[in-house]
């Protein structure tokens, strides 16, 4: 069972079983049918991962399975976070293949995919998948090609701990640091990771259950972040550390309880890479606050704006030899992890930073923090095309448009983009300005013309 639904923008995203988008036969199906795209052939490997889910040892099994039969071998890797399967692609040459549906409910499941290396797939590799697997008429045969169990946990460790100077953990007075796992795959990397470091670990959450007993593993939905915001307060916590389910994605959380955005985040390790390696490149993308490039600028630093999404995000870095990147959905990229993003690495830079300069970490974003931020807002309507044509003409002669990635413009000390989300029915509204009043202003606008009854088929 495959629906066409189930083929997003960067991946695969469904539920699983009766009634659902996608089963077991279906990821068999994939398996063989990816092969084909890659052009792999007998004796050839990739890598394969999985999360905690309930469905992803099935599924991840039958896509192997698909694979094998067409005598290509698999690398099993087991229990991982993406970013782990990303470097398991890195690390072993090799293109990767990672069972998850990321934050969304566990019911559903979904695949990410990366060529050797960890380099991203293209669009039209996604298309040409999604219509040799809808087309085939059969089951893959009977499994040919070699199976191999590895488990990459501690290379992985070892290699994000090569890319930090984490000497100052030790040297100053030990950081207690709370992470919240959401029952995600941070449960599992989490105690390699710091496990080994002089820090006090709070653990939230950290045992795998792809049920998500506690909260969503979203830390976009500020609901998600309640608990880690509670316990920083509780146990006088440096700093907190939230990801989502396959932990890829990490939230920062200050000493106050407050939530760090995002971008403030990407600004303050792009100001450290540029320390590093002046003159060098960062890409954002195009929800990211003003401030990045800002500060990259400051830095002597060149700025790239790409569309949302990993593979996007990764094709960039690549194109423009980019030393850093980073996305407003705490999606951070790495050069010298070969250009994909990792959540992990990035909390290592944030507990490094800290440790060396001995302030808080409110005191350390204070100064990345330059704009009135909206927020994600989202809408589901009727017709996305014809609504973001309705809002630019109302915007005409009061800012700049432009459509790289559905629709941004840009106006007199503000700014907004409106775009379709990648993976589900909706309009994603981001609004940015100097004054927390004209920001109120655009949102308002923006959201009533999103929102008018002739178009709106609900909202959330």
């Amino acid at each position: 069972m495959l629906s066409r639904g189930i083929f997003k923008a960067n991946d695969i995203r469904g539920r699983v079983g009766p009634g659902g988008d996608w089963d077991a036969d279906g990821a068999r199906v994939l398996g063989r049918a990816w092969v084909q795209v890659l052009g792999l052939r007998p004796g050839d490997r990739l890598v394969l991962g999985r999360d905690m889910r309930t469905s992803s040892p099935e599924l991840s099994r039958a896509f192997a399975d698909g694979a094998r039969s067409a005598g290509v071998g698999v690398v099993d890797a087991g229990l991982c976070s993406t970013d782990g399967l990303w470097f398991a692609s890195g690390f072993l040459d090799l293109p990767g293949v990672m069972f998850t549906a990321s934050h969304n409910p566990g019911h559903d499941n979904g695949v990410k995919f990366c060529l050797a290396g960890a380099r991203p797939v293209t669009p039209a590799m996604l298309t040409d998948l999604s219509e040799l697997a809808l087309a085939a008429e059969e089951l893959p045969g009977e499994p040919t090609g070699a199976l191999e169990e590895r488990d990459l946990l501690g290379d992985y460790t070892a290699h994000l701990h090569s890319l930090v100077d984490l000497s100052a953990l030790a040297d100053g007075p030990r950081l207690t640091v709370v992470a919240d796992a959401g029952n995600g795959m941070a449960g599992h990397t989490l105690p390699s990771v710091l496990g080994g470091l002089p820090i006090e670990l709070v653990g939230l959450y950290t045992d795998l259950d792809g049920t998500f007993p506690n909260h969503q593993p979203n830390p976009l939905e500020p609901e998600n972040l309640v608990d880690a915001r509670r316990a920083v307060v509780e146990h006088g916590a440096d700093l907190a550390l939230v990801f989502d389910g396959d932990a890829d994605r990490c939230f920062i959380i200050d000493e106050r309880g407050e939530v760090v955005a995002p971008s403030a985040i990407t600004a303050l390790i792009a100001a450290q890479e540029l320390a590093r390696e002046p003159g060098g490149t960062v890409v954002v993308n195009t929800i990211t606050s003003r401030s990045v490039a800002e500060v990259v600028a400051e830095a002597g630093g060149t700025t790239v704006v790409s569309r949302v999404g990993h593979t996007y995000v990764k094709a960039a870095m690549a194109e423009h030899e980019a030393v850093f990147g980073g996305e407003h959905s705490a999606h951070y990229y790495f050069r010298d992890f070969w250009r994909a993003d990792t959540g992990m690495l990035a909390a290592l830079h944030v507990l490094a930073l800290r440790a060396r300069e001995g302030r808080p970490v409110s005191e350390l974003v204070r100064r990345f923090e330059r704009y009135v931020a909206s927020g994600e807002i989202n809408s589901t309507v009727v017709d996305a095309p014809a609504t973001l044509d309705r809002v630019e003409e109302a915007f005409t002669g009061r800012g700049t448009p432009d459509r790289l990635d559905g629709l941004t413009v840009r106006g007199d000390g503000w700014w907004f983009n409106l775009r379709p989300s990648n993976t589900e029915p909706l309009l994603r509204l981001n609004v940015e300005a100097v004054v927390g009043s004209t920001m109120a202003e655009v949102r308002d606008e923006v959201l009533a013309l999103v929102r008018a009854p002739a178009e709106a088929a609900s909202t959330r």
